[in-house]
């Protein structure tokens, strides 16, 4: 079974797509990781010297091109799903899991790393609440199409594994 993490910047994808690995025994893989080693530097210094439309069509390739062993957890880039087909590639290979939450509760999680992700560079307070939540208004409905929808408040790695294993996708 291959478990595809989506969701904003911040909302613990990596952090949490890694828990349910080490809780399965699956592998784990994280797509902005192989995105860094094949383009030989990091998503911010990619955005800065080719944009963000390069971005997307590179993050894209490296979702559809990576082989992917047959139990694996994947976190993905927050706006990886919301273009081209991404969403259902990622549906049509696997189950995918959108881990939910509020822009202020995002906001707060950000606001000690924003000089690593080039979108929130800057902004502040109010401004990158404003921000998030414009976004999450672009994104939700790509998010949305996940397999399962978690709240990102209150979840566990054992309630991460209920969730798939009662929808069939863990034996």
């Amino acid at each position: 079974m291959r478990i595809f993490f989506v969701g904003f910047m911040g909302c613990g994808k990596t952090t949490w797509s890694r828990k349910l690995a080490n809780h399965l025994g699956y592998e784990f893989m994280d797509l902005d990781h192989i995105l860094e080693a094949k383009a030989g530097m990091t998503i911010a210094e990619y955005f800065v010297q080719h944009g963000q439309d390069a971005f997307r069509l590179l993050e894209s390739s490296i979702l559809k091109d990576t082989e992917y062993p047959e139990n694996v957890v994947v976190s993905t880039g927050g706006g990886l799903p919301c273009f081209f087909d991404n969403m259902e590639w990622m549906g049509a290979n696997g189950q995918t899991l959108y881990i939910k939450l509020s822009p202020k509760t995002l906001a707060e999680r950000l606001d000690k790393g924003k000089t690593t992700r080039p979108l929130i560079a800057g902004l502040h307070g109010e401004e990158l609440v404003a921000f998030i939540a414009e976004k999450l208004g672009e994104r939700e409905g790509f998010y949305e199409q996940a397999t399962h929808i978690i709240n990102g408040i209150d979840m566990s790695v054992e309630t991460l594994a209920e969730t798939i294993k009662t929808s069939g996708g863990i034996k």
